[in-house]
């Protein structure tokens, strides 16, 4: 589906439609790292829902379908982690979206692996993807979708932490997790995020 297929203007969707973004960093280095499950989500969603991820535009990799008979646009952001917002901030403007309408779905170290945390809204959590995503939309109230990728072994560090591949002895419950996201953005899209919430959080 073309985008100008959704619209009712220039600069906006049916009213209704939802943004998907997957946040993680572009290149084959970086596919299977842990900082990149909010990509393969996207992915996911792409599959299951026949949603080409076709479109270069806003510096990302989108693509414009339907998932529960409602309008959505799915995003891979190209800008690297750090600098997701500018790409957000412009697809959200071009679309005349409101906050509410936007998911953002994300890596969290804090959180067990393989557990989902879902929230309305709050603080990035030290998160530099969701940091730059809050700081260029100017608001907190960003609905998202955290995946516990768990703490680094004491000896590694951070950085070196999110950007390595799963160990093979993660990748089930990794998969597990990435399903049960897909999940709860497709509940998200039909029912809004106090169900995915009630369903999806533990």
């Amino acid at each position: 589906m073309r985008p100008e297929d959704m619209q009712q203007s220039s600069r906006g969707l049916n009213k209704g439609v939802k943004l998907v973004v997957g946040l993680g960093n572009p290149g084959s280095q970086y596919e299977c790292s842990r900082h990149n499950v909010g990509f393969r989500v996207v992915d996911i969603l792409s599959v299951r829902h026949g949603i080409r991820l076709s479109e270069y535009r806003f510096s990302s990799l989108m693509g414009y379908g339907k998932i529960a008979k409602r309008d959505v646009v799915l995003a891979k952001p190209l800008t690297y982690m750090n600098r997701s917002g500018l790409a957000v901030s412009a697809m959200t403007t071009w679309h005349n979206l409101d906050f509410s309408d936007v998911l953002v779905v994300l890596d969290d170290i804090a959180l067990e692996q393989g557990r989902l945390r879902i929230r309305a809204k709050g603080s990035d959590g030290g998160h530099n993807g969701l940091k730059s995503v809050i700081r260029a939309l100017k608001t907190e109230e960003i609905p998202r979708i955290r995946i516990g990728i768990g703490m680094p072994n004491p000896a590694v560090d951070i950085a070196t932490h999110v950007l390595d591949a799963f160990q093979k002895d993660e990748t089930l419950i990794i998969q597990e997790a990435l399903l049960r996201a897909a999940d709860a953005v497709s509940v998200w899209i039909e029912h809004g995020i106090d169900r995915a919430m009630n369903e999806f959080n533990c």
